[in-house]
């Protein structure tokens, strides 16, 4: 042999380097990790950032909904405490008149009334289809949320805060005061 070639041999489960192709050296591999790790920290901020997102969704779709039933239930609430003043004047009207006056009255007189209180009722039933209905309020304790209170009424024989007397109805539409009980309440009895 003229010239000695140096054999490079590759220990086994190596692979040898391609011709021509350096050893990497430490830096590169170094760097090769970073990247890695930079990668890895980038897709862990992806996959947060898309749950954060897809829980605003959720969290949007059920805020939408409940607006949407709110909005079917109390829609017509605006509408309904106008028509309240005409229930107030159909009962003013009947209560124009006397119950023992009636008996007395002409025929067509008391149909009148008659058909007066039959509008009443068919106009509250109407309501109470969009879930307008009456807050009873006499004999209850007064509740600040439903009742309005005018004035205080001396008596001993109800309870102290116990609603006395009625001057308007109030009503509700769905769980939400559409308009409080015009009310007087009870002072001077036991505490209730």
């Amino acid at each position: 042999m003229s010239e000695d070639k140096k054999t490079e041999t590759t220990p086994p489960g190596e692979v040898p380097p391609l011709a021509g192709e350096a050893e990497a050296p430490a830096e590169t591999a170094a760097e090769a990790g970073s990247e890695l790790e930079a990668l890895r920290a980038e897709a862990a901020g992806l996959k947060d950032k898309l749950l954060r997102t897809l829980a605003d969704m959720e969290n949007m779709r059920r805020r939408t909904e409940k607006e949407v039933a709110d909005a079917k239930v109390y829609g017509v609430a605006n509408f309904a405490r106008e028509m309240l003043t005409f229930a107030d004047n159909l009962r003013r009207a009947v209560e124009s008149v006397p119950v023992g006056a009636r008996e007395t009255l002409d025929q067509s007189v008391v149909t009148l009334i008659e058909g007066m209180e039959l509008t009443e009722r068919d106009f509250l039933s109407r309501l109470g289809r969009f879930g307008v209905k009456r807050i009873e309020a006499k004999g209850q304790r007064f509740d600040p949320n439903q009742h309005e209170a005018l004035f205080e009424i001396p008596d001993e024989s109800v309870p102290n805060g116990t609603v006395a007397q009625v001057v308007e109805p109030g009503y509700l539409i769905g769980e939400r005061v559409l308009r409080p009980a015009k009310v007087g309440v009870a002072r001077g009895g036991p505490k209730g």
